[in-house]
């Protein structure tokens, strides 16, 4: 049975915390029909209720149950591939295998399933777009961070080869780079959960970006006009002048 709304349509995956929840709202507040998707269904029914939208259960990285969720949707305007992340910070010489596999699976191929399943509706829609949250990660280099990188350069080249593919279709793609984010979970998922590495990320940093800072500019570039694409939007914290250049008052 396929879900079918009046507004538009956005779906956000990886929905259940940070800037993908941050993103639901936005778009929510901005007049769309969310459509949640993330793996933990406690927090994605909480978020539902609170803006109006739709909970669906989701594993990225499941191509079965992508397809499932494409079918569910008779209308899908706009699509925010948010789900991703980094695992682990060691250097290349003793990274874990499995620890590159896994990002690469979650920030490359959950967003080559998710846009494939969903590309058919984006297209019909008229006027669809689709956002790929990458990373700065997607043009520099750090040490400690091979695997994340190797990844977040995956999904920024997924994302240009799809702009050109899809130049002669009625389908906008973004974009959108972050740098420093402050997240609740982030770095301690990236540290395996130690909270006094991942605080260690941000100490002395002014103003890292916030979550609600990103889906600001995911919202903004999500509603320009039909024909003005925003191809690609790093986005830093002030205090962020490169990957590597950071100031921090202690």
């Amino acid at each position: 049975m396929t879900e079918s709304y009046g507004a538009p349509v956005a779906v956000v995956t990886g929905a259940s915390s940070g800037i993908g929840a941050a993103t639901a709202r936005g778009l929510a507040a901005a007049g769309y029909r969310v459509v949640l998707a993330a793996r933990r269904a406690d927090r994605l029914a909480a978020l539902a209720e609170e803006i109006g939208g739709l909970a669906r259960p989701l594993d990225v990285t499941d191509r079965a149950a992508v397809q499932d969720f494409a079918a569910s949707l008779d209308r899908v305007d706009v699509l925010v591939n948010n789900a991703g992340g980094a695992i682990g910070a060691d250097p290349v010489a003793t990274g874990d295998p499995a620890d590159w596999r896994a990002m690469y699976e979650v920030n490359v191929l959950g967003v080559l399933q998710v846009t494939q399943a969903l590309l058919p509706a984006l297209i019909v829609s008229g006027a669809g777009t689709v956002v790929v949250l990458s990373s700065t990660a997607g043009f520099a280099a750090y040490e400690g961070g091979g695997g994340y990188v190797a990844a977040k350069h995956g999904t920024h080249a997924l994302t240009a080869t799809l702009r050109l593919e899809l130049f002669d279709q009625p389908v906008r793609v973004v974009e959108i780079a972050p740098g420093m984010v402050r997240t609740d979970e982030f770095s301690l998922n990236r540290f395996h959960g130690d909270a006094d590495r991942a605080a260690a990320v941000y100490r002395g940093v002014d103003e890292p970006l916030t979550a609600e800072d990103v889906a600001d500019t995911v919202v903004w570039a999500v509603t320009r006009p039909a024909h003005v694409n925003v191809d690609l939007l790093v986005l830093r914290p002030r205090a962020q002048a490169a990957q590597h250049k950071v100031h921090r008052t202690s």
